[in-house]
């Protein structure tokens, strides 16, 4: 892959709540998802664990007919979300403002408009990434980097995204990019045009170590998806964790993708749903 550039990576981790489910439909009253003042404690919370970068989606209701206008409601409380984080972190931490192509590139602007005083990191496919024509619009027209990538997939796909200046971040997901091979040359067409690569992972520590691999060969690695410290059920599933310390994941030095899979406690957690994490739906989605 060209060999080693960074001998550590800087991370950043979601707000994910103390108990119960990451959905925030499943949740009753009050949570990280809704409450400013939530949100700004766990943020912090996790800066003072080492982390200088936090991510959240706070933007309103996404489905599979997207994009749309925001509501009100939806840009207030994402600015109050965002000031939040900001008061409570200063200038500790990066803040990255996550959507999921719910807005037209007319609805996105009002809403980076509302937020731009906070200085996010990024903005995070603010309109349906098949269009990266019209997330271009959205691009010249806010001061904040616009960051997509999870679900396009090959060097074709990303092209386009490259060639219509559509976001000066990219966020492969090795799961479904291409693999190892097809997002280094995706990285290498980014660099011709100073564009940073993110790489995304929302599956576990799989595609996370394989994100690990790629990512330390980068010249224009920025940043890099962790599931919090990769501790918890994720450190379970393989026979050796993923090392983190101070806000960075520590590559590992063994051989292949540097980790092992337990596959005693895979055989002992079956998935047994039928739905997928995220998947479009014809009814509003809450993220």
């Amino acid at each position: 892959l060209g060999g080693q550039v960074h001998e550590t990576l800087r991370s950043y981790t979601y707000l994910y709540p103390h108990t119960g489910s990451v959905h925030s439909e499943d949740a009753h009253g009050k949570n990280v998802y809704n409450d400013p003042d939530l949100a700004a404690a766990c943020a912090l919370e996790y800066v003072e664990q080492g982390f200088n970068a936090v991510k959240l989606d706070p933007a309103g209701p996404y489905t599979a007919f997207d994009g749309h206008q925001p509501r009100l409601v939806d840009i207030d409380l994402s600015t109050r979300m965002i000031k939040a984080i900001r008061e409570a972190v200063g200038t500790r931490a990066d803040i990255l403002f996550g959507t999921h192509g719910q807005f037209t590139a007319s609805g996105a602007l009002r809403m980076a408009r509302a937020i731009e005083p906070y200085d996010p990191l990024w903005f995070e496919e603010p309109v349906p990434p098949d269009m990266p024509e019209v997330m271009a619009q959205v691009a010249r027209a806010t001061s904040i980097p616009i960051a997509t990538g999870e679900r396009l997939t090959t060097k074709f796909e990303f092209a386009r995204v490259i060639e219509n200046r559509a976001a000066t971040i990219l966020q492969p997901d090795l799961g479904r990019s291409g693999g190892i091979l097809e997002t280094k040359k995706i990285a290498a067409m980014a660099e011709a045009y100073h564009i940073q690569i993110a790489p995304h992972c929302y599956c576990g520590p799989i595609v996370g170590a394989a994100n690990i691999q790629l990512a330390v060969t980068l010249p224009n690695f920025l940043i890099l998806e962790s599931l919090k410290q990769w501790d918890g059920f994720h450190a379970t599933l393989l026979k050796k964790k993923i090392e983190w310390q101070d806000g960075n994941v520590i590559p590992s030095k063994e051989p292949g993708l540097g980790v092992e899979l337990n596959e005693a406690v895979c055989d002992a957690h079956p998935y047994t749903g039928k739905d997928l994490h995220l998947q479009m739906m014809q009814t509003p989605l809450m993220p």
